[in-house]
């Protein structure tokens, strides 16, 4: 087995590589004067199973990941496995209005046409599982993210929503803590109040856990609001960090104690691996 990188996920490729002692493919990929890309592989890969890791966001990530499935299957890999550490599109997974696509369905075809098995990591639905044509699999970074907080004294761990619970109560469970979920109630006609359906937050370390951060603006509003029912410190954790636009910025000021985000699409505060989570899943799937 060797490892395929695109310049998206070069850190998580490294952390596969020793986590799973396989080497790196010596590869390259530059853009041309119009902005093309070119991709090259320049081992000798014919007959060898293959690892590409790459995150498809934006959207040049996509592109490149196809050049990298195409360049491995011209020179003779015998199988190829692609690791999408953040799938971008997962989230438009259904059609609202007559001429949309389904976008997440439209990008896990195209992967799936030169490659034979696709893993990635906390999508937002487990059904676009069922896009993919060939076997797919997901796993999860919770149990990483809570580990991050073990030493952080956390009295509560909180899902975003209700919908969300399964990952916060995981996740309670390896920290050794209560968890909720938070509940937005309506006061008036423009006040809306947001707080956890069950406990207080008084005096306590609350983390809310999410699979991602885009725009950061409910996030905001529940640190806000939890700061405001007395909540000593609040952190936020995600496995995906967007953070598009001033989300950062909306986060800071709403008064998070420390922003986390796993390396899936890295930044600044991408503190916790996926490396170990993505090689549970390959081992349990004999890949």
């Amino acid at each position: 087995m060797m490892i395929l990188s695109g310049t998206a996920s070069e850190s998580v490729a490294e952390d596969l590589s020793k986590e799973l002692n396989v080497p790196i493919i010596n590869s390259i990929s530059k853009r041309f004067p119009d902005d093309e890309l070119y991709v090259r592989i320049h081992d000798d890969i014919k007959n060898e199973e293959i690892l590409i890791v790459q995150t498809t966001y934006p959207d040049k990530n996509i592109m490149e990941l196809f050049l990298l499935q195409d360049a491995a299957k011209e020179s003779g890999a015998k199988k190829i496995t692609v690791v999408i550490p953040y799938f971008g599109y997962a989230r438009q997974d259904t059609k609202f209005k007559d001429g949309e696509p389904i976008s997440a369905k439209a990008m896990a075809q195209l992967i799936s046409l030169k490659a034979d098995k696709a893993i990635t990591v906390d999508p937002h639905k487990e059904h676009i599982l069922k896009f993919f044509t060939i076997p797919a699999f997901s796993t999860s970074a919770v149990n990483e993210i809570a580990s991050y907080f073990k030493d952080k004294e956390i009295d509560m761990v909180l899902a975003p929503d209700k919908g969300a619970l399964n990952r916060a109560t995981k996740a309670s469970k390896i920290i050794g803590c209560d968890f909720d979920y938070m509940e937005k109630t309506r006061l008036d006609g423009e006040t809306v109040e947001i707080k956890p359906k069950s406990l207080e937050s008084e005096g306590k370390n609350v983390a809310i856990i999410d699979d991602i951060i885009s725009t950061g603006g409910t996030m905001a509003k529940s640190i806000n609001q939890l700061k405001k029912q007395g909540a000593n410190k609040v952190y936020v954790a995600c496995t995906h960090g967007l953070f598009a636009g001033e989300a950062v910025k909306k986060l800071k000021n709403a008064g998070v104690e420390e922003i986390i985000s796993t390396d899936t699409i890295q930044s600044e505060f991408s503190k916790v691996k996926i490396a170990p989570c993505i090689k549970k899943v390959l081992t349990n799937t004999n890949i």
